[in-house]
């Protein structure tokens, strides 16, 4: 039996990186996964690479989380097809980083938006389900750069901006059975990262040798370690643990 058996995941921004990572984890220990992303083919393509337990299933869903009706509509499919949901992962992200002279206001309401309202509309599509069978787990990915990050004024206040997100849904959500917290990564292999480097022109490698060097671990994150994090926050082991956010960051925070 595994700690996800009859359990429906869903994971927003999950076709590659973190998103990916947390969606394989959770299916290997039994939930049935649904995989949201922008890109409908994407989702659908990585759907299919999830190695599943018996019994469960996959399906890949475009969706605009930035948009209110279709977040409840991705919700609504995920429980006609996969029968439920249980756990909500609030991945999806992107950066659009700048020096605070040089940033849009484009730049700036993209980076609130995608983080914060595509978090509030699939939590809210979410939370009714969840309320009426007094159970559910929602996990938000933070970051490390919420605590300040040269050139990530808007990445920075929208990340920090999740953390106090999510100790409002354990305040609000916690006496219908529903646990809120959140994951703050630090430096993480994965496409975004490699293409930070490329727009510092440097090469991938390079970006990860100088953040192992300034982590105390001495190591860069794959998201296998965000997973394993996300893997017990979302179970029912981590039952009394809710409005919390985890650095899961090689110690970087610690500097």
């Amino acid at each position: 039996m595994g700690r996800y058996d009859r359990r429906v995941a869903v994971i927003t921004g999950a076709a590659r990186g973190i998103g990916f990572g947390i969606a394989q984890r959770l299916a290997s220990e039994g939930a049935s996964i649904a995989i949201l992303d922008l890109d409908e083919a994407a989702a659908q393509e990585a759907a299919g690479r999830l190695e599943l337990a018996d019994g469960a299933r996959a399906v890949g869903i475009g969706c605009d989380v930035v948009d209110t009706a279709a977040a409840e509509a991705a919700v609504q499919r995920v429980v006609d097809e996969l029968g439920g949901i249980h756990v909500l992962v609030n991945n999806a992200g992107i950066t659009r980083d700048n020096l605070l002279f040089k940033m849009t206001e484009e730049d700036w309401d993209l980076v609130m938006n995608v983080h914060l309202k595509g978090v509030f509309n699939m939590t809210k599509a979410a939370q009714s389900r969840f309320v009426e069978q007094k159970y559910g787990k929602i996990l938000n990915l933070s970051s490390v750069s919420a605590l300040g990050n040269r050139g990530q004024a808007n990445y920075s206040a929208a990340k920090m901006g999740i953390q106090g997100l999510t100790r409002t849904l354990g305040i609000e959500l916690g006496p219908f059975g529903i646990t809120a917290n959140a994951i703050a990564p630090g430096f993480i292999v994965t496409e975004m990262t490699d293409a930070t480097a490329r727009r510092l022109k440097m090469e991938p490698e390079e970006l990860q040798r100088l953040n192992a060097e300034a982590t105390p671990v001495r190591r860069v994150g794959q998201p296998e370690d965000i997973a394993a994090a996300a893997a017990f926050l979302c179970s029912d082991e981590a039952s009394f643990i809710t409005g919390q956010t985890l650095y899961v960051d090689g110690g970087r925070k610690l500097g």
